[in-house]
C-alpha cells in the first residue's frame, strides 16, 4: 500500500490493537491502522451463546434473552466452506429496478410486502429470508429529485415491521420512527418528497429491538436518488452505474441465515447483491460503482489488488465537492461511498480482486469482496469533472453538545450500549433542538478497543474534524455516517432547518443500537 494509504489509514482510521480488529496481518495497511502496534492475529471463533463482534467474547447474555439472536446457531452449512474455496466463481447478480405500480404527474407509486421466502445464496441450498418483495439481493427504487415517491408496504410476516430511509430528510410520519410499526397483516403508507440532492440511499428495517435481525436477514435494498443537475457532468452511467450493496451473513447447518447479536466474528461470508464473493465481467472501459455497506457490524476498507486508486466521487450525500484518488475506501455500516474504476488500462483478460483490509474473522474469507474480471474494450465518452458538486457553506453553531458513545469491553460481561450513560428509552426525548438553529456536535467513543459509528435521522451533517484534525476528502460532501473509532472524538455541523418532530440518532452497527446505543431529539 502506497505512502498516501497509510497516511490516510493512520490519520483517520486508527484502531487499537487487540478487539477492534483481527487478522489480516499480511497487508502492511494494518501496521499503519494500528498506530505501530502489532495487529491482532485472528480470533478464535466465539464461544457458544457470545457474540464475538469485533473480539467480543463473554460477554453475559444475562437479561437479554428475550431479544433476537440469543440462540447458538452451532456449525455452518457445509456449503459455506464450498463458496468459500471457489470464489470468484459465481456471476455478480446486476440489481434490478423496481417498477412502480402506477405513475402521475407528479408522483411514483409502489406497492410493496415485506415477507418470508428463500433465496439461492449458497449453491444448492435454500435459505430462509425475509425481504422486500422476495427480493434478497434488493431491487433498486430509483426516485428523482422533485417528483414524489408514494410507498405502501403490506407485511406479511408474523412479526411487526417498520420502514426507514436511510440518508432521507423525511417528516417524523415517514421517517420510520422504531414504534411506528406494521404489525402483521397489516399496511403503512411512506410518502418520500425527494426534495434534496441527488445520492445513493437505501431503505431499511427499523422497528425497536429487531431492526439489526431484519436487516441481517435481508430486509434492506437501495434506493438512487437521480438528480438532473448531474447529467452534465457526463459520468459513467446506464449499464456503467451499478450498485454494489455489501453485507456479511452466518450460517446453520440448514443453510440458513444464523443471527446470533454482536457476531461479527461469525459472520465471516462476505455478500456482494447477495452472491458470496461473486465475479463482475467488465468491458475495458469506466464504471461508476455505488457501494452500499449493508452489514450490521462489519466495516469494509478496500482496495483494488492492482494498486489503482479509485476516484472516489461521493459518498453517504451524493457527489462530493470534488473527485479525488482513494487509495482506500472505507465505510462502516450505512455508510454509502460511488467511485470511478477505469479498466481501460488493463489487458483483456485480467482479473482484478477487490480487497478488505480490516476483520474481524479469518483473513481467507474476509480478506476478499469479489473480482471482476476484464473483457474487450468498449467505447466510452464517459468523464471525471475537475469540480463536482460544491458543500453550501454552513452557519456558525449556536449551540455545542457532547455525545459520548460507550459500551462493554470485550471480557467484561457487559452487554449494555449506551449514548451519554442511558440505554434507549422510546418515551424520552434527550435532545431537544430548535428548528432554524445550527449546531456542533462532538461524538466520542469512549471504549478503548471497540469501533462504533454515528448515524443521524432527518439532518444530513459536515465532518468539521477527528481528533483535531481537519477532515480527509471522502468525507468532504455532506454525510449522514460517520465512523467513530476507539478513543477518538468527531465534530460535526448539523443545521435543523427541514422537518419539525422526534427523529432517533444511534450507532450504526445495528446491534449496538438494539443493545441500547440510540437517543432521540426533538426539533420544535
Amino acid at each position: 500500500m502506497s505512502n498516501q494509504a497509510s497516511r490516510f489509514i493512520t490519520r483517520r482510521r486508527a484502531l487499537h490493537a487487540g478487539a477492534a480488529m483481527s487478522g489480516l496481518v499480511a497487508a502492511p495497511v494494518v501496521a499503519s491502522r494500528l498506530n505501530g502496534a502489532e495487529p491482532a492475529h485472528a480470533a478464535p471463533a466465539p464461544a457458544a451463546g457470545h457474540g464475538g463482534h469485533n473480539g467480543h467474547s463473554g460477554h453475559d447474555m444475562a437479561g437479554m434473552e428475550g431479544m433476537p439472536g440469543m440462540t447458538d446457531p452451532g456449525p455452518a452449512h457445509p456449503a459455506v466452506a464450498a463458496a468459500a474455496a471457489a470464489k470468484f466463481t459465481r456471476e455478480l447478480p446486476l440489481l434490478k429496478t423496481r417498477q412502480p405500480t402506477a405513475r402521475t404527474n407528479g408522483t411514483d407509486v409502489y406497492a410493496t410486502r415485506i415477507v418470508d421466502g428463500t433465496a439461492d445464496i449458497l449453491p444448492g441450498v435454500k435459505s430462509r429470508v425475509r425481504t422486500y418483495d422476495g427480493d434478497f439481493a434488493g431491487s433498486i427504487i430509483r426516485a428523482e429529485r422533485g417528483r414524489r415517491v408514494v410507498m405502501v408496504h403490506q407485511n406479511k410476516t408474523p412479526d411487526p415491521s417498520q420502514v426507514h430511509l436511510h440518508g432521507g430528510v423525511t417528516p417524523q410520519r415517514w421517517d420510520g420512527g422504531l414504534m411506528d410499526n406494521i404489525e402483521p397483516g397489516g399496511f403503512r403508507e411512506y410518502v418520500y418528497a425527494n426534495d434534496q440532492p441527488g445520492a445513493t440511499l437505501w431503505l431499511h428495517d427499523h422497528v425497536h429491538h429487531a431492526h439489526a435481525a431484519n436487516v441481517f436477514r435481508g430486509v434492506a435494498r437501495p434506493y438512487l436518488l437521480h438528480d438532473p443537475a448531474e447529467d452534465a457532468f457526463n459520468l459513467p452511467s446506464g449499464e456503467f452505474d451499478q450498485t454494489l450493496v455489501l453485507r456479511d451473513a452466518r450460517f446453520d447447518a440448514n443453510g440458513d441465515l444464523a443471527y446470533l447479536m454482536d457476531d461479527a466474528e461469525g459472520r465471516s461470508t462476505i455478500l456482494v447483491n447477495g452472491v458470496p464473493w461473486p465475479v463482475m465481467r467488465v468491458t475495458a472501459r469506466k464504471y461508476r460503482f455505488r457501494f452500499v455497506n449493508a452489514a450490521n457490524l462489519r466495516f469494509f476498507v478496500m482496495a483494488l489488488s492492482s494498486g489503482t486508486p479509485f476516484t472516489q466521487i461521493g459518498g453517504d450525500g451524493g457527489l462530493l465537492p470534488a473527485p479525488w484518488q482513494a487509495p482506500v475506501v472505507a465505510i462502516s455500516p450505512g455508510e454509502r461511498a460511488e467511485v470511478v474504476v477505469d479498466f481501460s488500462a488493463f489487458p483483456k483478460g485480467t482479473r482484478l480482486t477487490l480487497d478488505n483490509y480490516i476483520g474481524p474473522g479469518p483473513e481467507a474469507d474476509v480478506g476478499k469482496v469479489m473480482a471482476f474480471e476484464v473483457g474487450d474494450p468498449a467505447p466510452d465518452t464517459s468523464s471525471v469533472p475537475a469540480s463536482l458538486v460544491p458543500l453550501p457553506a454552513l452557519a456558525a453553531p449556536t449551540v455545542k453538545r457532547r455525545f459520548e458513545l460507550a459500551m462493554g469491553e470485550p471480557g467484561s460481561g457487559d452487554m449494555t450500549a449506551t449514548i451519554n450513560g442511558q440505554v434507549f428509552d422510546h418515551d424520552r426525548i434527550d435532545t431537544t433542538v430548535r428548528w432554524g438553529t445550527t449546531e456542533e456536535w462532538t461524538v466520542v467513543n469512549t471504549n478503548a478497543t471497540l469501533p462504533h459509528n454515528f448515524h443521524t435521522h432527518l439532518a444530513p451533517f459536515k465532518v468539521v474534524s477527528r481528533n483535531g484534525e481537519a477532515p480527509m476528502p471522502d468525507e468532504s460532501g455532506l454525510k449522514d455516517t460517520v465512523q467513530v473509532f476507539p478513543a477518538q472524538e468527531v465534530v460535526l455541523r448539523i443545521t435543523f432547518d427541514s422537518h419539525k418532530g422526534v427523529f432517533p440518532y444511534h450507532c450504526h452497527m445495528l446491534d449496538h443500537s438494539d443493545m441500547g446505543m440510540m437517543a432521540q431529539l426533538k426539533v420544535v
